[in-house]
């Protein structure tokens, strides 16, 4: 059964705890840069929004990518990159309609969620329970077009 991270961001306090053990259990090392989720404030609202990779059923980055470096597990769903066949090129970070892939400048390669192995640590230390683990649905898909909605709004009332 497919598993997605849920996200309320209603919920979410901003501490960016999530950000700090996504690097540890990633990088070994406490560098929101190098984290796989990524806590945007929208300064207009005082809102936190955790910022995921949110598996997209069509990911545009797998369409994208000219090496077929990225790919979805067609049993798990999980979106993940092939690091031998990834040239760096960025397409898919350019191309991510939630910015939820990075760059990680260090080791220069590009980062997002992997659900760090079934057991995301992001759901794990997220007191406010802002983000969840949960098997995919029409409730959780409902979810992510709420997400989406509140990133789409956000964005147009910071270009007003």
């Amino acid at each position: 059964m497919e598993k997605i991270l849920v996200i309320d961001s209603e919920k979410c306090t901003g501490c960016r705890i999530c950000e700090q053990v996504c690097s540890v259990w990633h990088e070994k090392v406490v560098n929101t840069y190098r984290s796989r989720i990524k806590i945007v404030k929208w300064e207009m609202t005082g809102e936190f929004l955790p910022m995921v990779c949110r598996q997209c059923d069509n990911a545009p980055c797998v369409q994208v990518c000219p090496m077929e470096a990225i790919s979805k597990d067609s049993d798990t769903g999980l979106v993940s990159v092939n690091y031998d066949k990834c040239i760096g090129c960025l397409m898919c970070i350019s191309i991510c309609p939630f910015g939820a892939m990075s760059y990680d400048f260090i080791d220069n390669k590009v980062m997002k969620c992997d659900f760090c192995d079934g057991k995301p640590q992001c759901v794990r230390f997220c007191d406010a329970q802002a983000i969840q683990f949960k098997e995919k649905s029409n409730t959780n898909k409902d979810a992510m077009q709420t997400a989406a909605e509140q990133v789409r709004k956000a964005a147009t009332s910071i270009n007003k």
